[in-house]
């Protein structure tokens, strides 16, 4: 995972970027905390929303969701190309009846998340995510939990760059206790709850989220 960090750092290099505010929704949490963790010269904030919690190493915590995701990783290095390639095959077959079928997982989802799926332009840019983003058989996904399995190659406490989390109380996908329980163990994170938001919570207050994340830009540029 600390590599990531590492390719980020060449990837600025090349484009010039000195510094930068960093932002990862869900899987990308550990990204986002990864490239702090390797580059605290040059990133100047990070933002966190519903992001996973470690899985192993003296940071981990479990959940009925990570006992699946450590069930299914070892399956996935060993046959992950021939079930990606089917799953690919399924939602090609499914893409006529997208919009229906998002529909029906909306009325099945909890409420913060069904009222962001009710939102046109939220359900379009959805929709264009797992239709258009399957092209490449969805081998980031099933490639994130491999990795989510392992040990990131740093601990929270190294994240030594300021952390702002936003996490739904009611998300479930990735439990409220598994962000409290990241931001305990970061030595500059604050918490902000979502009330009664699911795992998509954090997409609505998008400004609200940019603002913050311009303002400890601002902080730290005039610091």
């Amino acid at each position: 995972m600390l590599d990531f960090g590492d390719d980020l750092r060449t990837i600025a290099d090349t484009l010039g970027i000195d510094k930068m505010a960093v932002i990862g929704l869900s899987g990308g949490g550990p990204y986002t905390l990864a490239t702090a963790a390797a580059m605290p010269d040059r990133v100047v904030a990070a933002g966190v929303l519903g992001g996973v919690a470690p899985m192993v190493g003296p940071d981990a915590i479990s959940s009925p969701l990570m006992q699946l995701g450590a069930a299914v990783a070892p399956i996935l290095e060993v046959a992950g190309a021939p079930i990606r390639l089917a799953a690919s095959g399924l939602i090609r077959l499914i893409r006529p009846v997208a919009s229906p079928a998002l529909e029906i997982y909306a009325r099945i989802s909890p409420e913060g998340d069904r009222r962001m799926l009710s939102r046109p332009e939220f359900k379009a840019m959805f929709l264009d995510d797992l239709l258009n983003g399957s092209r490449k058989q969805l081998a980031a996904p099933f490639y994130d939990i491999v990795v989510f399995e392992r040990d990131w190659g740093f601990r929270l406490d190294e994240v030594k760059v300021p952390v702002r989390w936003w996490h739904g109380d009611h998300d479930h996908i990735v439990p409220f206790a598994h962000g409290q329980h990241v931001v305990s163990r970061l030595p500059d994170a604050v918490m902000t709850e979502l009330p009664y938001e699911s795992h998509l919570g954090g997409l609505g207050c998008a400004e609200e989220i940019m603002g913050t994340m311009i303002t400890m830009w601002d902080k730290a540029s005039t610091a």
